[in-house]
Order: structure tokens, then sequence, then C-alpha cells
């Protein structure tokens, strides 16, 4: 009797100490695809993942190749045909990826690949120089309004998350796309300088980006444009001031195609682990990302809804 139950209890331990490895073994490199430049956006939330997979015990070693341009949409293409079937790798992508894909017509779409989850999301601020007579939002959009063309915005690219914004920010005063004066920058730092140099009138981008302007004395704040006032942000949402607009950049991680529904389900969980860890919830803080954690049919109905969205918005630009 116990002669039996020894080996069935031999039995069970091997069986689990398979089951552990094959685990371990199936996140022993995550090899990350980012699709843009070193210290960029991307990077920052492929790194901040990768270091909370290892402090989850979901990874041992992380890896990191960059392939930049359209917004993510070449390095997708690249993952999705160079990893395919490969459940140790992930891509990390934005809504600026999914406005890329629509305006270069790209033939490998998010559709070729596996969705993971999406992690956060990163809210857009609207800043004026301190001696702007802009004080409210709502200032803002009464000039806009009666001179349209007389408001110089500047933000990311034609197409971008930040155009957008403006765009539909613009529309709820009744202002056709045609009739905004946006100027589309090359990244935060030429984006600030453009406001700092009265070169613009307003910004629209991440708050990260300007916040030593801030502090400064050298930016004000009019709005966030998020659902609920970002902590550590002194200023009311756009919705708060009768602007029914909310912009943001979110951030979806996918793995390659070929892979199996367990696989994808063990890099959920994984996933799902690492943001629970103090260095996720850091990393969130520092660069005022909101958590926004969505996985399987919620993850899936959202993408298709966005795509929706922005396809719209873009067609409405004019640049599809």
């Amino acid at each position: 009797m116990n002669s039996k139950f020894s080996k069935t209890m031999k039995g069970l331990t091997a069986a689990a100490l398979v089951a552990m490895s094959l685990s371990a073994n199936a996140f022993e490199n995550v090899k990350f695809m980012v699709p843009g430049t070193p210290g960029g956006g991307f990077d920052a939330a492929a790194r901040a993942l990768g270091k909370a997979l290892q402090e989850a015990g979901q990874a041992k070693v992380v890896n990191f190749e960059y392939k930049p341009g359209a917004g993510g949409a070449i390095g997708l293409a690249q993952f999705v045909n160079a990893s395919k079937g490969d459940p140790n790798a992930l891509i990390v992508v934005s809504a600026n990826t999914a406005t890329g894909i629509l305006q270069t017509k790209a033939p490998v779409t998010l559709a070729h690949a596996t969705p993971v989850a999406r992690l956060f999301t990163e809210y857009n601020v609207i800043a004026v120089n301190t001696n702007s007579p802009f004080k409210t939002a709502g200032d803002l959009m009464a000039a806009m309004k009666k001179d349209p063309t007389s408001i110089k915005w500047a933000g990311g690219s034609k197409g971008s998350v930040d155009h957008i914004g403006v765009i539909e920010m613009a529309q709820t005063i009744g202002i056709p796309s045609d009739k905004v004066n946006y100027s589309p920058m090359g990244g935060g730092g030429e984006t600030a300088a453009a406001l700092l140099g009265g070169h613009v009138n307003v910004l629209t981008g991440g708050y990260p980006e300007i916040q030593k302007f801030v502090a400064a004395g050298q930016m004000r704040l009019l709005a966030v444009a998020s659902p609920q006032r970002l902590p550590g942000v002194e200023a009311p949402t756009l919705k708060e001031q009768g602007i029914d607009v909310t912009t943001g950049n979110f951030r979806v991680f996918y793995a390659p195609p070929g892979i199996s529904a367990a696989q994808q389900a063990e890099l959920v969980n994984a996933v799902s682990k690492a943001v629970q860890t103090p260095v996720w919830q850091n990393a969130l803080k520092a660069n005022l990302w909101t958590q926004t954690l969505l996985t399987g049919k919620d993850l899936d109905a959202f993408v298709s809804s966005e795509n929706n969205r922005l396809e719209k918005a873009l067609k409405l630009v004019g640049l599809l």
C-alpha cells in the first residue's frame, strides 16, 4: 500500500515538475519587438513589461529588437513574418500603429497577430504658454469658434492620436476639420519648442514630455483629455469643462500568429501577473500611464471598435 502510494506520489511530483519546467521554458527568453526607436514610448512600455515579467517570475531573460517606422506598422510586419509560431515573442503597438496601417494601406495588420493584453492608456494634456490669454479650455474653444485658423495647434504626426483628438474637439463646436490649424511635429521635444518659441498657441501630447516646463512655470495646463483627473496633474478634464472628448494612446501587446490557444492563455496569464508587481506599478506612476488592462473577447471588441473609430476619423481629416 505504502509502496503504491509512494510510486503514485513520485509520478505526480514528476508530472508537476514537468509542467513547471514546460511553463518555465516557455518564457525562458522573452523577445520583444519594439516598433520604434530606443528611448521612445514603445521602448518604455516594452522595457517596463520586461522588468515586470522578470519580477513576477514569468521570464528569466528579456531581449529587445527595434524596427521603427509608420507608427509601428513596419515593425509589426517583420514581427508577423519572422516570429510566426514563437510563443516567446511579443510586440507592443498603439493607436498610432492602427492609424499608420490604415494610412499606408499596409498588407500586414493587427488582425494577423495574436492579441494578448491592453495594458495602459497614456492620455493627452492640453497646454499653453504661461503668458497665453487662455486660462481654461473653455477660453480656448471660444476663441477657436470665433476664428478657427487663428488658433495654431502643435502635436504628433498627421493622423496621429494627437491630431484626431484636436479634430474631435473642433467637431464639438461645429468646426470642420479643414478649418483646424494643426502643425504636425516630429516628437515631444519639437512640439514643446514650437510652443515655447511662440510659433503655435497650444499643444496636445503626453504630460511627461512637458512636465518640466509646467514645473518651471513656462507652460500652463488647460486640461487633461482623460475620463477622470490624472493623479499628480493639476488640471481638470475636458469633460469637466463641457468638452465631451477623450484622447489617449493605448498600448496593446500582441504575440505572433501561429501559436496555440493554450500558449496564448499562458502569455495572458504571465502578463496579468506582471502588472501586479511593484516595478510595473512604479512605471505607471512615473510615466503617468493609466492602467486599462483588457484581455480576451473584451480586448477583441475594443480593438475592432477603435479601428473603426480611427478609420472614420482619418476619412474625416482627408487622410484616407
